[in-house]
């Protein structure tokens, strides 16, 4: 039976809960990433030019590969702990989805159209009940983006991988291809002053965050899964479990209906300095956003958690941003709307060589991986 949260139990004098004290420490993570980029990069000196090569730099949201003047793109991404939530409701089939949106989306931001994934299960038990669950959801989720699931691999690593429960232990990632025109690769080169940020509404939580949020809510404050507040329509477990938005059909019918989109973000870690993600040196002003699911303000308050941080770990409600001329804007709120999810134009694009982000509703400046009160 679920029950009603007791009082938040936050003391508004004790520190800001933050992403690195609930163990992830993602400024560490870039110092550790600075010295394996330099050694992934030299791989590309094999195909500089011609078939083979790598078209774009590291730090886009999928790269590009020349195989004889057509584009393959490729992501690699995972559901994270999202799993550990999983575990708690004994509940699996949706994690696929997750799985195939965190690459899709990604796909989609280099103007790829997705075609294909495969999946990678670490597990520490093989319950086939668990396995045909987590088919079901990449099922589900391939149906939805129009791709194939074309193979996998599954790693029994009892002494590697730890769970919720002894014996549960569970990892789910995957990789995706797509295939773009080398001409056609769309990473906002073009961006310029004035340009229009249209904002696809989000779902809640989507597949980031989720340490925080697990520490706020159930470690700090002691609440479970089938938990309830007045302000969401489930239990906290069903919410954090909700699938991530799958953009695809949408996306493709911009590109289809001739639309000029100028750039294409998803909106994952580090929530809105995801826009800086893009080859053009702009900045971005955010001067309108939508109601904020209430999920994060339930993190927010039972964690007594800073809007820099929220939004730096948070979507906030916008999963996915187009960028267009501010002519084409309404036409890419309605192509939305048509496959049934919301769309608002909720800022520009600015002259800035600073690539800073600017969310004027809460007074936040974001440069650096990193938002800070303006």
């Amino acid at each position: 039976m679920a029950t009603i949260l007791r009082e938040a139990f936050v003391n508004a004098t004790m520190a800001d809960t933050t992403y690195e004290k609930a163990g992830v420490d993602t400024e560490r993570a870039d110092l550790a990433l600075k010295g394996f980029t330099e050694q992934i990069r030299r791989t590309w000196l094999q195909h500089q030019t011609g078939f083979g090569a790598v078209k774009l730099n590291l730090g886009f949201f999928a790269n590009v590969i020349d195989l004889g003047g057509i584009g393959l793109a490729i992501s690699t991404d995972g559901v994270g702990s999202k799993v550990l939530v999983a575990q708690m409701m004994q509940q699996y089939d949706t994690l696929g989805i997750d799985c195939v949106a965190m690459n899709v989306n990604d796909l989609l931001c280099v103007g790829a159209k997705p075609v294909s994934m495969v999946d990678y299960i670490a597990i520490q038990d093989p319950n086939p009940n668990v396995m045909t669950q987590i088919a079901t959801g990449l099922s589900q989720g391939a149906r939805m983006a129009n791709i194939s699931i074309s193979g996998g691999e599954t790693a029994q690593l009892p002494e590697i991988v730890r769970g919720y429960r002894e014996g549960e232990g569970l990892d789910l990632a995957g990789t995706a291809i797509g295939t773009v025109a080398l001409d056609k690769i769309l990473v906002g080169q073009d961006l310029q002053e004035g340009d229009s940020i249209v904002g696809i509404e989000s779902n809640g939580i989507h597949s980031n965050g989720l340490t925080l949020a697990r520490h706020v809510l159930f470690s700090r404050n002691q609440f479970s899964v089938e938990s309830t507040i007045p302000t969401l329509p489930c239990t906290l477990g069903q919410e954090l479990l909700k699938p991530t938005h799958i953009y695809v059909p949408e996306v493709l019918e911009i590109l289809d209906r001739g639309v000029a989109a100028k750039a294409f973000v998803h909106v994952t870690s580090d929530g809105f300095l995801n826009l800086a993600r893009v080859e053009a040196k702009v900045g971005f002003v955010l001067d309108w956003l939508p109601s904020t699911p209430p999920i994060f303000s339930a993190i927010q308050e039972y964690g007594n958690v800073a809007d820099a941080e929220m939004f730096h770990v948070y979507n906030m409600g916008i999963g996915f941003c187009v960028i267009v001329s501010p002519s084409e804007a309404d036409d890419v709120v309605s192509i939305v709307e048509s496959h049934g999810k919301r769309a608002h134009k909720i800022g520009r694009v600015i002259q800035d060589p600073r690539r800073r982000v600017f969310i004027e509703p809460k007074g936040l400046v974001g440069e650096n991986k990193r938002f800070r009160k303006g």
